[in-house]
């Protein structure tokens, strides 16, 4: 500390204190890092099932931190960065790793190599969703779309191989589940779009409440009893419906271009035409060039 400081007892206080409510969010997306790590520690030791129970619970908090972070008001540019560090290392890293210790490692440098461009295919999409999050020109029904596959439905969707060895359905050729690997990760990066959901708002009716509350109740009950089956069929459901996804952006893409394309040439602009005004002196033509500037 130099004579200075003490005489400027203010110039030490650099830092403000930071109300709890900033730290919350950090907190979850924290405790998603240690499940997508304890994951690749458990696909390591063979644990497949309990590894992949880590990346959905990862996947679970990464869809609740940030609504949490809007909703009590903790966002921060410190939370969002740590967020793409999480994600790619719990649905990118993780993921990868995990299909190359159950099966990619037959192939040797082959698995590797799938393992590997997915892990960074991960990074690729977080960092170019990070790079057009404020895209001026992006039009206003774009932000109802992601370009291309997120990265936690593609950790899911990517682990279909493993759910279908759980439930008997017969163990992929491991040149069948590198290929699959790389087509997940082909579509992360793609300019494929892909309905998100985020701007829906939806309100439920007071006597739906109680409803959509037993809903919920058994859907998780459902997951928890039957994991491999739900898994299963929502990952083949969402790869299924990505074509709906792609359709809807079409459609709404020439609706907009539509609307802002200006009127043909001939066509008469709907409206009543203007009228000059009988009382004003009509204004005589003149024929001086304009001022130069």
């Amino acid at each position: 500390m130099t004579p200075y400081d003490f005489k400027n007892p203010e110039r030490r206080r650099r830092f403000r204190p930071i109300p709890v409510r900033m730290l919350v969010p950090n907190v979850i997306t924290l405790l998603a890092i240690c499940a997508g790590l304890t994951s690749i520690r458990l696909s390591i030791e063979g644990r497949m099932t309990l590894a992949v129970y880590a990346i959905v619970f990862a996947a679970a908090l990464d869809g609740i931190d940030g609504r949490i972070a809007r909703l009590i008001k903790g966002q921060s540019k410190f939370g969002a960065e740590l967020d793409s560090l999480a994600d790619f290392v719990n649905f990118g890293v993780a993921p990868g790793l995990m299909l190359y210790f159950w099966q990619l490692h037959e192939l040797r440098n082959a698995g590797w190599i799938a393992a590997m461009v997915f892990a960074i295919s991960g990074g690729l999409r977080l960092a170019r969703f990070n790079a057009t999050m404020d895209d001026p020109n992006k039009p206003p029904f774009a932000s109802n779309f992601f370009t291309g596959i997120p990265a936690p439905a593609g950790a899911i969707t990517v682990l279909l191989p493993i759910y279908a060895a759980f439930l008997d359905l017969g163990r992929w050729p491991a040149a069948v589940t590198a290929g699959y690997t790389l087509l997940i990760a082909f579509l992360m990066v793609s300019r494929l779009p892909v309905f998100s959901g985020k701007t829906v708002r939806m309100r439920v009716p007071p006597e739906l409440v109680l409803p959509v509350f037993v809903g919920v109740i058994f859907f998780i009950a459902l997951l928890i009893s039957y994991p491999w089956h739900i898994l299963l069929a929502g990952s083949a459901l969402y790869l299924l419906g990505l074509p709906l996804g792609w359709s809807s952006y079409q459609k709404q893409a020439r609706a907009y271009a539509a609307a802002a394309s200006p009127a043909p040439v001939g066509v008469a602009p709907s409206g009543p035409a203007p009228t000059l005004s009988p009382n004003l002196p009509e204004t005589p033509h003149d024929d001086r060039p304009e001022r130069l500037h």
